[in-house]
């Protein structure tokens, strides 16, 4: 333990702190950050509720032609089950959070790993292993629920219980030879670098996205999903002009069995450096024709053109270095720690202590400038929009974008309000307004 924090903690009894310690006041100041972004949550969540039912029986004018009431009404259906089943995943989250911290869960397993480990490094990686585990675990209703009823009833479910049993099983093994090997890094580097171990860290934790990003299309994802080369030929032509026309190379152009887990439709760029591939989900070649295909993929090579991928992993990058020296002041302070429901160790590193409670406290705080980063990200979408109707058409990127809406069951009629906390995406009235003035 470093000589300041074991000063602090020297004589710090978390069961009768003084009620002006820091200790207390941090306490509050979570539980009211919580309890605020909850409420702020429920009543976005209700208001969206509301406005999508409020729209369920009529097609917006702008749509009659292309979408039919029955498709807006299952989209309506959809999103108004998802944000219910979002309401009580929220509040299942704020519970679990609520006992891991202030109710002293993490504390305790903290406490028994001690007693049965002792202290150092392995101590350290179990505690981080059994949270990863029991969190899992208290996810695991969830995330069935909402793969084999609510995915299931709405017809975009295509997993089986044995592909879902195989998957988290792999996931797992993976997880685990990738993640633990990491922390162990990044643990040794905390107790091991001084003062300045933060910087170290964030460096350590930068290389290790950066070769994740280049080792998962070759390596990992072909663990989960089959990927082949795309053989429709006049497809092929179509795309590799048009990434020629953008300046854009790629080391191979593939569709994945997207359709083996969902009925969702979707494109994208993976890799980085040499390794960049163009991958196309099964449904979506399935859903559009050719000239909307290739629309939908200059829209992702809009991204590249305006360096939003640069942009966002700059931003990474400069977020992540703020959030490493925020945790390393953090990590030296006992009202951290005992604000959050943990007595700091006194004979043994609180280094995944402080690991833990980062990760746990940081989003509550987090919520409240959210809606900037969203904001953000349409606007690169808008951009990337107009690229894509000057490199290819505009009529076919939204012929392209209404079946996806359609065939995803996006609903049209969004809540504003709510849609300036949450979408990462334009809505589609926005969107298409957008392309046809262009």
């Amino acid at each position: 333990m470093p000589p300041r924090l074991r000063a602090q903690v020297g004589g710090l009894n978390s069961l009768a702190m003084p009620f002006d310690s820091p200790a207390l006041v941090f306490t509050f100041a979570f539980a009211a950050a919580l309890l605020i972004g909850l409420l702020v949550k429920f009543w976005l969540a209700t208001r969206q509720m509301r406005h999508v039912s409020r729209h369920r029986d009529r097609v917006p004018s702008p749509f009659e032609s292309a979408i039919s009431l029955e498709a807006h009404q299952k989209a309506a259906d959809y999103t108004i089950a998802k944000t219910s089943f979002g309401i009580v995943e929220m509040a299942w989250g704020a519970a679990v959070l609520i006992a891991w911290t202030l109710l002293g869960g993490l504390d305790f397993m903290n406490k028994a790993l001690l007693g049965w480990i002792g202290g150092g490094l392995l101590q350290q990686l179990a505690l981080l292993s059994a949270f990863a585990l029991v969190s899992g675990l208290l996810d695991l209703p969830f995330t069935l629920w909402q793969t084999f009823r609510l995915e299931e009833r709405f017809g975009f479910n295509k997993m089986t219980l044995r592909l879902w049993l195989l998957d988290g099983i792999k996931s797992t093994v993976v997880g685990a030879l990738i993640g633990l090997p990491i922390a162990a890094l990044i643990l040794w580097v905390m107790g091991a670098t001084g003062a300045f171990w933060w910087l170290w860290a964030w460096g350590v934790w930068m290389a290790f996205n950066l070769l994740l990003m280049s080792i998962y299309p070759t390596f990992i994802a072909p663990l989960f999903n089959k990927f082949k080369p795309l053989d429709d030929a006049g497809l092929a032509a179509r795309v590799n002009t048009l990434m020629q026309r953008c300046g854009f190379a790629s080391k191979g152009l593939f569709v994945m069995d997207g359709s083996r887990r969902s009925a969702h439709a979707n494109a994208y760029f993976t890799g980085f450096g040499a390794s960049k591939r163009v991958v196309f989900y099964d449904t979506l070649l399935r859903q559009l024709s050719p000239p909307e295909v290739e629309a939908v993929l200059a829209h992702e090579l809009g991204h590249f053109k305006h360096r939003h991928i640069v942009k966002r992993m700059g931003a990474l990058f400069g977020l992540s270095l703020l959030g490493f020296a925020l945790l390393g002041w953090l990590s030296q302070q006992s009202w951290f720690y005992g604000g959050l429901g943990v007595q700091p160790n006194m004979n043994a590193p609180n280094d995944a202590l402080a690991l833990l409670l980062f990760m746990l406290a940081m989003p509550v705080f987090g919520f409240f400038v959210a809606p900037l980063s969203v904001r953000l990200s349409r606007k690169h979408e808008f951009e990337a929009d107009a690229y894509a109707a000057a490199q290819t058409s505009s009529g076919d990127l939204k012929a392209a974008l209404l079946k996806l809406y359609k065939d995803n069951a996006s609903t049209l009629t969004p809540d504003p309000v709510f849609v300036s906390f949450y979408y990462s995406h334009p809505p589609a009235s926005e969107r298409l307004a957008r392309l046809g003035s262009s």
